[in-house]
């Protein structure tokens, strides 16, 4: 019997090896001072405790990819051979395997289900430190202020499709909030994949689609003041902000989480004997750059940032779809993670800072409460699409079948509508559609490897694993430690 793993998407000849995600850094620091955590925010927060979402977040991480955990079962229908594939905890927050997954089949489906034969263009809006902190735990808020945005979005490309004598255009945004930062910092933004033109109905009511030029930087520039005036009127009105441009955000009522998420925005520490410090920043001072000045098609405002110098042609559908997945990418890439030699957990960022700065060294508990304040709240919805694309449009199924081709209108139009709008794809499809990689292969004889059960017996999953030579041992969680300064305060 063989247990097997994804390889690396750069390998050429494939072959799937089980992950055995209990090896890794992430898993370690979890297992090992999780209760610890939870312990400590009991301790500052005795009313309320731990938030029991993100108890849960940790607690199903901790036992996703175990196959003492449970697993599922297949075997080869030409040889006989045995595969196991352990269950996932399907996270939302920060398992990088769960969320690769996610990334995958949301992207799919958006290629497949939602975005058109037409050109898109990318639009990341960036927000002050303060609304970026308010946002995180108002999704009210956040939700209010991505509608204020994406009108003036769509009301910039109906305002340029009427001057070029296109009038009554539509257009359609897919819009992924974003929560982390690269340093694992919380960073509420918003990535907007915007249909790069506006549809019109013809006399002979058919649609067309008109692209739009590429914006100037001057455009944009404008575009950002809109939208940053509109957001503080929104505030305003909302008494969340005073008449005065200067004065920031005032925090009233505090959430559970708050202290977590006010230092994680400011990239600081929230609690033990470093509350308040600065995170640890590793690097090379040496390599410092000088201050960048405003990218092609980016304006800067007020603490507001507007990017959208990325665009995808209509026939490129590949690169749309490697495009989606960064924008729905999980916030921690377990082979950015390691261990330092004091213990600590250096995250290496993807692109080195402009003092240097190449790694962020986090103390175990300050890591997980990094991973804390990432942890969306349940029911929150992190995709949002609007104008033709939203759900209740009524052109949205004509938008979507623009331009795609006959065999594939017909053979969508034979599949019912509730299995067309599941975004559910079986691990085998994902597998090959993200990794190039047939899991379903048999790696002895080349033959089908077909499900038999899912084991979910303790008995016999141990029976089974100890059968094979594997740890059969469910994961235990290591015991809450009090935190060093209160061992000192007890030594005296």
């Amino acid at each position: 019997m063989e247990v097997c793993a994804a390889a690396t998407s750069e390998a050429i000849s494939r072959s799937y090896v089980r992950r055995a995600p209990e090896h890794g850094v992430l898993h370690r620091v979890v297992r090992e001072h999780l209760r610890t955590f939870v312990w400590e925010l009991d301790r500052h927060d005795e009313q309320r405790g731990a938030p029991l979402f993100v108890k849960r977040e940790f607690q199903r991480f901790v036992r996703c990819g175990v196959l003492a955990h449970g697993f599922a079962r297949f075997r080869c229908t030409g040889c006989g051979t045995d595969r196991l594939v352990a269950f996932s905890c399907k996270g939302r927050g920060f398992c990088p395997s769960c969320g690769g997954r996610r990334m995958t089949e949301r992207a799919a489906h958006l290629i497949d289900q939602v975005l058109p034969r037409a050109p898109v263009r990318q639009w990341v809006l960036s927000l002050p430190f303060e609304l970026r902190y308010r946002l995180a735990w108002d999704h009210r808020l956040c939700r209010a202020v991505l509608a204020v945005y994406t009108r003036a979005l769509q009301g910039f490309y109906r305002r340029r499709a009427s001057a070029s004598g296109h009038r009554d255009g539509r257009t359609g945004t897919v819009t992924v909030i974003q929560r982390f930062g690269g340093a694992l910092n919380l960073n509420v933004h918003f990535h907007t994949l915007a249909l790069d033109g506006v549809f019109v109905r013809e006399p002979d009511g058919l649609l067309s689609f008109a692209a739009a030029k590429a914006p100037t930087d001057e455009e944009v520039e404008a575009l950002l003041g809109l939208v940053r005036g509109r957001v503080v009127r929104l505030l305003v009105r909302r008494g969340l902000l005073s008449n005065e441009p200067d004065e920031g955000l005032d925090e009233q009522e505090a959430p559970p989480l708050h202290a977590l998420y006010a230092a994680s925005v400011r990239q600081r520490v929230a609690t033990g004997r470093r509350a308040g410090a600065r995170v640890l920043r590793l690097g090379d001072a040496s390599t410092t750059k000088p201050a960048s000045s405003k990218g092609r098609r980016q304006a800067r405002l007020g603490g507001f940032d507007l990017h959208a110098n990325t665009s995808v042609r209509a026939k490129n559908r590949r690169k749309l779809e490697r495009l989606c997945r960064y924008l729905l990418r999980p916030p921690v890439a377990e082979d950015r993670l390691s261990f330092g030699p004091d213990g600590n957990v250096l995250v290496r960022l993807k692109t080195p800072w402009r003092d240097g700065t190449s790694h962020i060294a986090l103390q175990p508990l300050e890591l997980l409460e990094k991973l804390a304040a990432l942890t969306p709240r349940p029911y929150v919805n992190l995709i949002v699409y609007h104008g033709v694309l939203a759900s209740n449009a009524k052109w949205r199924r004509e938008v979507v079948d623009f331009g795609r081709p006959q065999v594939e209108k017909a053979s969508s139009a034979s599949i019912p509508k509730k299995v067309i709008d599941s975004h559910n794809r079986t691990w085998a499809e994902l597998m090959r559609r993200g990794l190039d990689i047939d899991v379903l292969e048999c790696p002895d004889c080349g033959g089908r490897l077909r499900f038999v059960a899912a084991i979910l017996l303790s008995s016999a999953i141990r029976r089974i694993l100890r059968h094979l030579g594997l740890p059969s041992d469910p994961v235990q969680l290591a015991p809450a430690r009090a935190p060093p300064e209160l061992d000192d305060a007890w030594a005296c």
